[in-house]
């Protein structure tokens, strides 16, 4: 274990590179969630349609997605897509990241939007809204609100997951600790340290959703 004066010294010495490091990994995890966000919703929506060829289409994305590993599917497309077009890692790791994150999203959206009353949707009816405005105008936003807890820690669990991104040799947090850890010998030091700036990034993400819960639930009064 390196000793605490050495850890400090390290850390604010390399801070210029783990910030950078750290932008990369924040950039791609927000780019990822939001771009799984509009999966989850849409595949969640094929999953509670009435029109079970949809929900068939839904189930197998999810259960493909939820049964292989995020590493075999940022390979796949990293190097099976490259064959074809040229795709910057980056992207590469953020669409895998969203399809990802997008199977289990759908799951927390169909939870909630089921969850939704039916009185809420004859409600909607009976004022003279057709099926997708009353969807868009009502169950959604109730939705959200319900969803935003297990979202939340979906967001955490994606920001984590951003760490593969490694392996196709990207310089987010975990690539440059394991480089630079490697390259000075001093391994635990600099795996320590991204523990730390993982810790700052999954306050700060949940600093957020709380704020956004606060906000929603004061709205509703």
């Amino acid at each position: 274990m390196p000793s605490l004066s050495h850890f400090f010294e390290t850390f604010f010495g390399k801070s210029n590179v783990f910030i950078d490091a750290m932008l990369l990994t924040l950039e791609l995890t927000v780019v990822s969630i939001v771009v799984g966000i509009i999966i989850g919703l849409f595949f969640a929506l094929l999953k509670v349609s009435n029109i079970k060829i949809l929900g068939y289409i839904s189930d197998v994305y999810i259960y493909l997605v939820r049964g292989t590993p995020l590493i075999v599917q940022i390979f796949i497309l990293y190097f099976g897509i490259s064959s074809i077009f040229l795709l910057p890692d980056f992207w590469a790791a953020s669409l895998a990241l969203a399809l990802h994150n997008g199977a289990y999203i759908a799951e927390i959206f169909r939870g909630t939007i089921q969850s939704i009353e039916k009185g809420q949707l004859e409600a909607g009816r009976s004022l003279g809204m057709s099926p997708a405005l009353t969807l868009r105008r009502i169950i959604l936003p109730q939705a959200f609100r319900r969803a935003l807890p297990p979202l939340g820690n979906q967001f955490i669990i994606g920001l984590k997951d951003s760490s593969l991104a490694a392996f196709i040799s990207m310089d987010e947090l975990f690539n440059v600790a394991t480089t630079l850890g490697s390259n000075n010998f001093d391994e635990m030091t600099y795996l320590l340290i991204v523990a730390v700036y993982y810790l700052i990034l999954v306050a700060i993400l949940t600093i957020i959703v709380n704020l956004i819960e606060k906000k929603l639930s004061i709205s509703d009064r």
